[in-house]
């Protein structure tokens, strides 16, 4: 038995879930989506999975697909790529497990941003890797110079990256992007960005790609989500856009792990990346009034929430709601005694968290949302 993963906690999402269902709770803590998806991309789907081939899929993708990336990619985010460049994985986080055993040998040190998204450090220390934490911290999460250089060492190898990020909701600016390009170039370091949320920003916010940034192109492995896009999360359609001399590595290992995706989802992924400016920006709109729906009904029940800048989630800050507790106890005691499930933040920190950030999914349909809130009042009222 391997002890790695047989000392592993179980993961925040399944302990809470697991609560949810037991106490049939309102479930506010797992990010997906009820609402969202576009039906034409299922049409496409279901007549693929009739008319196409149900085999095989080629290792790297359907050309259709990879292609697609390419196009999309290009229109929307001014990057020059070739389909030789674009590997389709089944998932994001499958494209992630493929590049961090690709690109992390046995003491490579590797540079990551806590709180984060729960699967990064079990994947690089699977690889051999070690990690080496930057301690981001509310309310407003920024990297400084300073985190980075205390950080990295002479032995770092890889930067892991995601935005917009995951738990906290964060676009990162202009300047902390530079301030990480000038650290992977200086440092000769290669960056993978997850960069899984792109279309999911808010309040005229725009992704900037790592990739696009002057020296980054040839050092740069971004990962995008279909599921992410078109809120289609149980699909799992990923893919991974690398330069040939990290994308060869990375797309041996894809084939030694799921070797291919479903090909009608693939298919209908392809058609749905090339769909017209309208639905991304009604997407958008769509996710941010629901943003807008929970954060206006969890101040007017006396929660202060922090900024939302892009992802399905809204963060409440504990401390600024009068709220005397750590954000473990204040969920446990949420899900068991208010009927309402969330996510403490903490459980995305290796080590020195910060334990007054609970995040929410505002994913919702309005009437999930009203009754989420009216419970997290009365957990509030537990405190008091």
């Amino acid at each position: 038995m391997n002890p790695l993963f047989a000392n592993l906690p179980t993961s925040i999402f399944a302990h809470m879930s697991g609560l949810a269902a037991e106490h049939r709770a309102i479930n506010l803590g797992q990010g997906f989506p009820d609402f969202g998806w576009p039906d034409d991309v299922l049409d496409t789907a279901a007549e693929a999975l009739r008319s196409g081939s149900n085999q095989y899929a080629p290792m790297r993708g359907l050309p259709e697909l990879r292609e697609a990336v390419v196009a999309h990619y290009g229109k929307h985010q001014g990057l020059d790529i070739s389909p030789e460049e674009v590997t389709v994985t089944s998932g994001a986080t499958e494209a992630l497990a493929a590049a961090i055993l690709a690109l992390v040998t046995p003491g490579d040190e590797v540079l990551l941003f806590q709180p984060l998204y729960d699967a990064y450090l079990p994947l690089v220390r699977r690889a051999g890797g070690v990690p080496r934490l930057v301690r981001l911290m509310p309310p407003d999460w920024r990297i400084t110079a300073e985190a980075l250089e205390e950080a990295v060492t002479e032995r770092t190898r890889l930067v892991i990256f995601n935005n917009p990020h995951n738990p906290t909701s964060r676009l990162f600016g202009a300047d902390e992007l530079q301030l990480l390009a000038d650290l992977c170039i200086r440092r000769d370091l290669t960056i993978l960005s997850d960069e899984v949320w792109e279309h999911i920003v808010f309040d005229g916010g725009t992704l900037l790609p790592l990739a696009g940034l002057p020296g980054m192109r040839e050092r740069t492995v971004k990962v995008g989500s279909a599921g992410k896009i078109f809120s289609l999360t149980g699909w799992k359609v990923g893919w991974i856009v690398a330069p040939p001399e990290l994308s060869l590595p990375i797309s041996k290992a894809h084939q030694y792990t799921t070797f291919a995706t479903p090909p009608n989802l693939q298919s209908a992924v392809a058609y749905g990346l090339g769909k017209a400016d309208a639905y991304f920006d009604g997407m958008r709109a769509n996710f941010a009034g629901a943003r807008d729906a929970m954060a206006a009904a969890l101040g007017e029940a006396g929660f202060v929430t922090l900024p939302a800048q892009g992802s399905y989630f809204v963060s409440i800050d504990l401390d600024q709601s009068g709220i005397a507790a750590d954000d473990v106890t204040f969920c446990e005691r949420a899900v068991r005694e208010a009927g309402v499930a969330a996510i403490p933040v903490s459980a995305f920190y290796d080590a020195d968290p910060a334990t007054n950030v609970v995040r929410l999914c505002f994913a919702k349909q309005p009437e999930t949302i009203r009754a989420g809130v009216e419970r997290l009042q009365a957990a509030k009222a537990l405190f008091q």
